[in-house]
């Protein structure tokens, strides 16, 4: 049975979601879409490196938040 955390401000509809989902797995894609921005970037695809660069701030952004309400709960 994997462990689970409630999530906040639901009140009676809290569903359970698994700690899994809480993982660096924020930070490792925000890692591959960093790289690959840099790649489709050094190839002239600037569409793709501003797409791709756009989705790694905000996983960063993302990983963060999860953090703080981590330590902070």
């Amino acid at each position: 049975m994997p462990h689970t955390a409630a999530v906040a401000g639901l009140g009676s509809l809290s569903a359970s979601i698994p700690l899994q989902f809480f993982s660096g797995e924020f930070l490792q894609y925000a890692v591959v879409f960093f790289v690959l921005a840099l790649v489709a970037a050094v190839l002239g695809a600037r569409g793709v490196a501003g797409v791709s660069m756009t989705i790694a701030k905000w996983l960063v952004i993302v990983f963060l938040v999860l953090t703080v309400v981590t330590l902070v709960l």
